[in-house]
């Protein structure tokens, strides 16, 4: 993978290959959309790494651009991110019948979509974020959000705040474990280890069930 992504490293395409993965992994979201922003990024640290291996004016140069490309990265990841959640929940909010009825046939996907619309309503969207981080969370916020018919006003802001948590944090797992370990499939192992280890613990702060109310 690295060496794919390396052949389309400093051209467009490498954006659009990872933007393309982001939107459309709201709708299968085996798609690994993370683990190629980290692929991505890793790339990135590595060609920052070799611009010290010229002169200073040139390196100066290399470097700058290379960190010009990883925000660009960022960008683009944050972006698509809110891009594809607002494609599903405006998809769900046209066909809220058959969205309601396929939800409505898993406990677990209601009681998220439940704990989802009184977040919401609150203005605790904390975990429109922490889903965007839990395996298959963000398609399940996203679909529960159009059903539900939450506001855009609503829903977007979250969204758009989840989309560079999660983007800030893939990206700065590939260029930061692409600088201190390599370009090497260790590192990359490693960068998308920590990734799942915060899916998982999104997971588990979304499963605890709500503490009652007190008065």
């Amino acid at each position: 993978m690295l060496e794919s992504l390396g052949s389309l490293s400093g051209t467009p395409w490498v954006y659009v290959v990872v933007s393309c993965s982001i939107v459309l992994d709201v709708f299968v979201p085996i798609l690994p959309s993370g683990i190629l922003v980290i692929a991505a990024a890793t790339t990135s640290a590595g060609a920052g790494g070799a611009a010290h291996a010229v002169g200073r004016v040139e390196a100066a140069s290399v470097h700058g651009a290379h960190l010009a490309g990883v925000f660009a990265l960022l960008l683009c990841a944050a972006t698509a991110s809110v891009l594809g959640d607002m494609v599903a929940y405006r998809l769900a909010w046209r066909g809220g019948d058959r969205f309601d009825r396929a939800i409505g046939r898993s406990r677990r996907l209601t009681a998220a979509q439940r704990r989802l619309g009184t977040a919401l309503s609150r203005g605790g969207g904390i975990v429109v974020v922490l889903a965007r981080f839990a395996p298959a969370g963000r398609s399940v916020v996203s679909l529960g959000a159009g059903v539900a018919h939450r506001t855009v006003r609503e829903f977007l802001p979250w969204s758009a705040l989840a989309g560079l948590a999660w983007a800030g944090y893939s990206v700065s797992l590939g260029y930061f474990g692409g600088q201190w370990l390599g370009t090497s499939w260790v590192g990359t192992a490693l960068s998308v280890a920590a990734l799942f280890a915060a899916g998982s613990a999104a997971a588990f702060l979304m499963r605890r069930p709500e503490r009652p109310a007190t008065h």
